[in-house]
């Protein structure tokens, strides 16, 4: 099957092919470092993470980029009402960004330039616009003219001569501006600023929003790139912005593929800071939910479809992940000379082909796990006839590290040795009935910053030490 994704611009699944045979080049939305990043925010990074994980599975070379939003009216707040840089304000929470993107084995992409690095390139881009008459001045101000991309809407599907004044379509809000349509390019210095602002041929200040990713994504992919990815909240105005001065400037296509995921939900309700379900991942591990588990239930519900993020959900994903490591295990601990068996090749060779085909199409992740645990069913059922012996499980676990490659959540072993030590003499104890020295250990590794809590066919560990934070798994 050829790999397909559902393209957002023609509103259809249409067959993939890369601009160069074999080589992928993506560009992912990344964070606006005024706060933490939320649990919501991880869902599209998540989606992501898959997307760059099932590329390389299939052989292709993938180069991404994931901006870091550095210069935002939060963050400029936060470094004049604090007296500090704008660096100051934004560098721990990048720092805080990278740990939780470790925590949730989202794979670190090529290239993460920010914002405050790339102005230069910002303002070549601008010049352009303005000499091909596409942006014009106002005040201490640029605004890039909709008017003058025939292009526009055609990515959202936004109907601009039904939008009438008053019609939120972008943050920018001067009254100077030709058309309320238009949105900035550079915004000129102001007292709000403080000592944030760059020097312009248009005076000091800064850039727009939009500006930011056209400059990043085509400074290290190219005029012309494969996928772009983000939320569905995006698409308009942020990537339409992006693509009508991409396009303007350069005169090319701009992206080939455009993808976006849909909303996280909690409990079933939009999440927010006043109905009290807005989480970041440090939260969610504090109140003990496994980044494991977490990373399954993010990555378990196709990308275009809402996750809903509840207690349940959680129970079940760690139900469907004991019952992954039932085979696993049986693989780890074979013992003894023999082959493998013809039906257990059967199977892998079945539901190999099952699961790569799930995610050619459209990353279909539902139909890869449906494959993944009817393999569970079948090797587990030949490993309870008769034990596998080390050809069958080295076969299995060499298909687990092939999926995995896609999934990153089958192989979660990266404790400390001296910690996965403590935590089987732990299960040890329990299992001989001496628990006073169960709860010792249990004690010994929480004052060390690791948090335990046991499964059917082994034991979660969460820790957080101050200078990591993380998760893993300890088999019995």
């Amino acid at each position: 099957m050829p790999l397909q994704f559902y393209d957002t611009r023609r509103r259809k699944k249409v067959a993939f092919e890369p601009l160069e045979p074999g080589k992928v080049k993506l560009y992912t939305c990344g964070p606006t470092v005024y706060n933490d990043a939320h649990i919501g925010n991880f869902r599209t990074y998540m989606f992501e993470d898959l997307l760059r994980r099932t590329l390389k599975y299939l052989g292709y070379e993938v180069t991404q980029v994931m901006n870091i939003t550095d210069i935002d009216d939060k963050t400029i707040r936060a470094a004049k009402t604090g007296g500090i840089s704008l660096e100051q304000v934004t560098a721990p929470i990048v720092e805080r960004f990278f740990n939780d993107l470790d925590t949730l084995k989202i794979e670190r992409v090529e290239v993460y330039p920010h914002a405050t690095k790339h102005i230069s390139e910002m303002i070549d881009i601008i010049k352009t616009l303005i000499e091909k008459g596409i942006a014009y001045p106002a005040e201490n101000n640029i605004y890039f003219s909709i008017e003058k991309f025939a292009e526009y809407g055609k990515l959202s599907g936004m109907n601009l001569e039904k939008l009438e004044r008053g019609v939120r379509i972008d943050a920018d809000e001067y009254e100077e501006k030709e058309s309320f349509r238009d949105f900035a390019l550079w915004k000129g210095w102001t007292e709000d600023d403080g000592e944030v602002g760059w020097d312009s041929p248009w005076g000091r200040g800064r850039p727009g929003w939009h500006i930011e990713c056209s400059a990043m994504s085509m400074k290290y992919l190219g005029e012309t790139f494969d996928i772009h990815t983000g939320g569905v909240d995006n698409i308009f105005p942020h990537h339409e912005n992006e693509i009508a001065q991409s396009c303007a400037a350069t005169g090319k296509e701009f992206v080939r593929y455009w993808l976006h995921s849909a909303h996280l939900q909690v409990e079933g309700e939009k999440m927010s800071k006043s109905l009290g379900n807005f989480f970041t991942l440090r939260e969610l591990i504090d109140k003990g939910y496994s980044a494991r588990a977490i990373r399954y239930v993010l990555i378990g519900t196709h990308y275009k479809m809402g996750v809903n993020f509840s207690n349940e959900s959680f129970g079940a994903a760690q139900a469907s992940l004991e019952r992954l490591d039932t085979l696993r295990l049986a693989a780890e601990k074979s013992l003894g000379d023999g082959s493998v068996r013809p039906e257990l090749t059967e199977q892998i060779g079945k539901w190999s082909v099952s699961f790569k085909e799930g995610l050619e199409n459209d990353l279909n992740i539902s139909a890869a796990l449906a494959a993944l645990f009817e393999l569970v069913s079948a090797g587990n059922r030949l490993a309870t006839a008769v034990a596998f012996n080390l050809a069958e499980g080295e076969a299995v676990l060499a298909v687990w590290r092939q999926f995995d490659k896609a999934l990153g959540f089958l192989f979660w072993d990266d404790l400390p040795t001296e910690i996965i030590e403590l935590v089987r003499e732990r299960t040890r104890a329990k299992e001989g009935r001496d628990f006073s020295r169960a709860d010792a250990i249990r004690a010994e590794l929480a004052a060390n910053g690791y948090q335990i809590k046991d499964g059917k066919l082994g034991v979660d560990v969460t820790w957080s030490t101050g200078a990591s934070s993380g998760s893993g798994w300890v088999g019995k």
